[in-house]
This record gives structure tokens, C-alpha cells and sequence, in this order.
């Protein structure tokens, strides 16, 4: 069984609709451990050791987050600032994380279309996620193709939210299991509740 923990991380999360129902899911979710950030830290004051002993004590580690101004929310840039110290984290000795999993579980406002060069936003979320991926490899961990909700604000009104849940849970559960199919999360790019690459047995 791998060891999970996920990081929730929302500034205004009593207006949240799609994390908000994320966020339960990871809650009920069996030998998964929950951290509601903003909720723990009001302050912004990180307890830098607390937080290095849960990294170390996890095998897999997910940001739960509604992408803002293309980026993460404010208290993850902070946590990551203070907790992925130098000989810790990565540097000389800072071997402490290397061989966990990093997976990204990120809701967006627009649609898909809009996350291509042609669209609006004028990036794939892949390429406006690449400083997730490059702390990851950094700390010689390995990133996982983010699991992505798309128009996230429409997505309780078209039902998508509740399909998307449920891939959220069994993303969670396969995390730990160890019956996801890292190699070909790779190859999609983005994992999304219709597309996830399930084992149906973890690996020996």
C-alpha cells in the first residue's frame, strides 16, 4: 500500500462548489491523509518540521488546488518555499523525497479548448503547470500527469461534477493501491474521470 497524502489548498473554500466536493471526497477516502492547509495554517505561519515529517512519512504526494492566475494558490507557493528546503528537499544530502509520486488534482474555469495555443489562454494547462513539474524533478520525484476538471464553475450544472468526484476517488484509491498505471498517465499528458489508466492489479 502506498502512503498518500493530499495537500487542500483554497483561499475562499466556503464559496467552493467543485473543490468543495473534491475535498470530501479526500476526506473519506480510506488510509489517505487529508491537509487542509488554509484551514491548519490561517496564518500563513508553516510549521516547516511538522510538514517535512509528513513528506517523509508519505509516498505520494497530491496538490489539491483551483488554478488562479495560472498558478497555485498563494499558501502552496509559500509551503513550497519554506518545506522543500535546500539538503532536504533537493541540494547536496537532500535526498528525503526521491521516488515519491507528485500529482497535481487541479480545477480550472474554462474549457479545455481554452488551454491550447489557439484558445484564450493561449498555453496547455501542462506547459502553465511546468513549475509543479520541474520542483518535482528537482527533488528527484516523479510527476504525475495531473488530474484536471475542466470548466469547473459549470460542472455541478451539467453533472459533471459528480462523475468527476468519483474518478477522484478512484484516482485516490489507485494512488494508494498502486494500481495506476503511471506509464501511461505519462502518455496522456492529463488525466481526466473518463480517462484513467487503472490497473486492474498492482504490480508484484
Amino acid at each position: 500500500m502506498r502512503k498518500t497524502i493530499v495537500y487542500f489548498a483554497h483561499p475562499a473554500h466556503r464559496h467552493s462548489v467543485a473543490n468543495a466536493a473534491l475535498a470530501r471526497v479526500a476526506r473519506e477516502v480510506t488510509d489517505v491523509t487529508f491537509v487542509d492547509l488554509y484551514a491548519e495554517y490561517p496564518r500563513m505561519k508553516i510549521d516547516v518540521d511538522r510538514e517535512q515529517e509528513r513528506l517523509m512519512a508519505h509516498d505520494a504526494i497530491v496538490f489539491q488546488f483551483p488554478l488562479m492566475w495560472y498558478s497555485t494558490p498563494s499558501i502552496l507557493k509559500e509551503w513550497q518555499d519554506l518545506v522543500l528546503e535546500y539538503g532536504f528537499a533537493y541540494g547536496d544530502g537532500g535526498d528525503r523525497l526521491k521516488g515519491k509520486l507528485f500529482l497535481p488534482v487541479v480545477s480550472v474555469g474554462g474549457p479545455e479548448d481554452a488551454y491550447r495555443p489557439e484558445g484564450y489562454n493561449r498555453f496547455e494547462l501542462r506547459t502553465l503547470l511546468s513549475p509543479l513539474e520541474q520542483t518535482a524533478n528537482l527533488c528527484s520525484m516523479r510527476y504525475v500527469s495531473p488530474f484536471v476538471l475542466f470548466a469547473a464553475l459549470k460542472a455541478r450544472n451539467d453533472a459533471r461534477l459528480e462523475t468527476h468526484s468519483d474518478g477522484y476517488r478512484e484516482l485516490l484509491e489507485a494512488l494508494r493501491d498502486e494500481t495506476l498505471d503511471l506509464t501511461a498517465a505519462d502518455e496522456l499528458g492529463q488525466m481526466t474521470a473518463a480517462q484513467l489508466p487503472i490497473k486492474a492489479e498492482a504490480s508484484q
